[in-house]
């Protein structure tokens, strides 16, 4: 395993970490994830552990706190070997006080996942999504505070904006706080929103990506071909609503490459999939779930090994997009090219 550093913090993670979203299954969304109990869990991890994958997420919402729960029976008496993180700000009631970050929401959400975690700390703690509602000062302080109280190691937000990301830390900067170090986003070979704004935000200021649903949502599989349906046993079934959108010519133009590559490498369309991300720049690690271990084996194949230059551009061409406005001028004029010099890797 592969071992990086989480932006520019003193934390080092695994470039693959493991996504509890399948512990639990409760609830419409979540049961359609999966299912597993503190027993397969516990199996799960080991097989992790034995790979070199030591950080392992959740969140509150996930399964209504069961997958907290699952996942801090499964660690129990190996805490020391394992990096908890978990996220918090979505609503998780039907309270006033059940939703966002304020102050109050933030140190009940921050004891609840401990209890439910059964430690007294968590590694890394992030806020699951923006509240408009509350004073990032608040939110910011609040997180400080609670860092300081040895509760949280350290921070970092999801789903977060380009603005709404600077201004927390800019915010942090000003009052002297812990800064978000992480930002656990969406991206994948049918999703490279990610590169436009919030990569080159994280480069300036050392925020490490946590990549969530790698795979596009479970569509980069290999299960989803050009002109066939959906497999009777595809999750999107139930769950496609709930993810990110994808353009069917887009995912059916990348299945393509990857098919290629596949015949290619030997190694699964997940797993070059996964390959892929592992080399974008500011991705700290990437997050893969798993119902079985089966699945859990094929993602930790994603390891180990590295694309050609050559596969790595044909996998670019067929996966990107024109650039929405503010940025498509610095992909087609010179002048405002020669002002921004590309990241490595990038269409920029």
């Amino acid at each position: 395993m592969e071992y990086r550093r989480l932006g520019e913090s003193g934390l080092v993670v695994p470039a693959l970490s493991f996504g509890a979203g399948t512990f639990g299954g409760k609830g419409a969304l979540f049961s359609a994830w999966g299912d597993t109990d503190a027993r397969e869990a516990r199996r799960l991890i080991d097989i992790s552990l034995d790979a070199g994958v030591t950080m392992f997420d959740t969140a509150d919402v996930y399964s209504d706190g069961a997958s907290e729960e699952v996942l801090g029976a499964a660690v129990k008496g190996r805490r020391d070997r394992v990096l908890l993180s978990t996220k918090a700000g979505l609503p998780v009631g039907d309270g006033p006080q059940d939703a966002g970050t304020s102050r109050s929401r933030l140190v009940k959400a921050t004891e609840d996942a401990l209890r439910r975690l059964g430690t007294d700390y968590l590694d890394l703690f992030q806020l699951h999504a923006f509240d408009a509602g509350t004073p990032v000062e608040e939110t910011v302080s609040a997180l400080d505070d609670l860092v300081r109280a040895g509760k949280i190691r350290y921070l970092g937000a999801s789903n977060f904006s380009g603005w709404q990301l600077m201004k927390s830390l800019a915010a942090s900067d000003r009052l002297h706080a812990s800064r978000y170090v992480a930002h656990q986003v969406y991206y994948s070979l049918v999703g490279r929103d990610y590169e436009w704004e919030l990569m080159p935000l994280a480069a300036d200021q050392g925020v490490g990506a946590l990549v969530w649903s790698p795979l596009g949502w479970g569509r980069l599989t290999g299960k989803i071909r050009r002109g066939e349906p959906l497999p009777a046993g595809s999750r999107l079934h139930q769950t496609a609503d709930f993810g990110p959108p994808v353009d069917d010519e887009q995912l059916y133009d990348v299945v393509d490459v990857l098919e290629q590559l596949a015949d290619e490498t030997g190694a699964a369309v997940p797993q070059i999939a996964i390959n892929w991300l592992l080399r974008r720049p500011t991705v700290a690690s990437v997050i893969v779930g798993a119902r079985n271990e089966e699945q859990l084996r094929q993602n930790l194949g994603a390891v180990g090994w590295e694309l050609t230059p050559e596969q790595v551009a044909r996998l670019d061409a067929a996966s990107g997009r024109e650039a929405p406005y503010p940025y498509f001028p610095y992909e087609r004029q010179e002048a405002f090219a020669r002002l921004n010099p590309p990241l490595v890797g990038t269409r920029r």
